[in-house]
């Protein structure tokens, strides 16, 4: 496998192998997407919108999970996997009124997306704006 073959392609078996410290929850079901609405009163609540079948989505999964140290008192991270949730990811467009895209980070507060991004655009650090 080349050097850019390594970068961009993948198969979903090596990706799951890999360990992440990043603290994810799965966001998986309309019930899941109710709880993280009504979580986002308590605190931040994380989106990252990902596709397993995606090189540029992979590696900026992993560039936001080499960023990330928030404490999980203050922020609650979702996950959520687009080719097998892709219903889920539409629930997520239509609640909150933002156009799907993959990657995609959206950060929720008050049951509201007070900012929201895609590709290169997506980064660790911004949560720190929105983090009381």
């Amino acid at each position: 496998m080349g050097f850019l073959d390594k970068i961009f392609k993948g198969s979903e078996e090596e990706e799951k192998a890999e360990t992440s410290k990043t603290p994810w929850n799965d966001l998986q079901t309309e019930l899941d997407l109710h709880q993280l609405e009504d979580e986002s009163k308590e605190k931040v609540v994380v989106i990252f919108k990902h596709s397993t079948r995606c090189g540029i989505s992979r590696m900026a999964k992993r560039q936001f999970e080499s960023e990330y140290n928030y404490e999980e008192e203050k922020v609650k991270l979702y996950y959520l996997d687009l080719i097998a949730h892709r219903d889920i990811s539409n629930k997520v467009a239509e609640n909150f009124g933002v156009f799907h895209e993959s990657p995609q980070l959206l950060i929720v507060k008050d049951k509201n997306v007070v900012f929201h991004t895609s590709h290169s655009g997506i980064n660790a650090e911004k949560i720190a704006e929105f983090v009381n």
